[in-house]
């Protein structure tokens, strides 16, 4: 392999664990999140507190559904159409759902775009890591998944971060869908 090849290869392999580091650095940022905002978004809609732990545990259900039914989709979608199409499609798809969040005016639509993030999220991290698996050298594998957990999982400090700062749901999700 030529100098010149061996540094596009390098670049390549590079450019394939920036991207899947930071799609789980807001598939994290998106988990958590949710999880900050429940209560003060519910009550914001105007749910009593009794409407809050009801409609939020059926969120958070709603939302593991869409996970489980989104790692069964975009496992067999990795196989038919290949890793990276599905590491950029649930990136887009939870995307989307962040930004749709942060404009529910009612459970049913909290729901639903709950749900969308939820298939949207399943498939992000599976791809991620297999493509890197399949990417990189097999010296480097574990360097390429030690660096996409540990940019990922400071997706929830950030997450934390910014709901302190802002203190606004919707602010909070849009920063996320973006």
């Amino acid at each position: 392999m030529s100098a010149k090849s061996s540094g596009a290869t390098a670049t390549l392999f590079s450019a394939v664990v920036i991207v899947a580091s930071l799609g789980y650095f807001v598939d994290i940022y998106d988990l958590i999140l949710f999880s900050v905002v429940r209560m003060s978004s519910l009550r914001d809609l105007g749910y009593s507190s009794a409407e809050i732990e009801k409609y939020g545990l059926l969120l958070l259900n709603v939302q593991m559904i869409g996970m489980l039914l989104g790692g069964i989709f975009w496992g067999v979608l990795g196989d038919k159409r290949g890793r990276l199409s599905v590491l950029f499609g649930s990136i887009v798809l939870y995307s989307l759902a962040n930004l749709l969040n942060a404009f529910v005016q009612d459970i049913t639509q909290y729901a639903v775009f709950r749900f969308i993030a939820g298939i949207g999220l399943a498939g992000e991290l599976g791809a991620g890591i297999t493509l890197v698996a399949e990417s990189l050298p097999k010296e480097r594998r574990g360097y390429g998944t030690m660096i996409i957990s540990t940019i990922g999982v400071s997706g929830a400090m950030f997450a934390v971060l910014i709901y302190k700062v802002f203190q606004d749901w919707r602010v909070c999700y849009i920063i996320g869908g973006v």
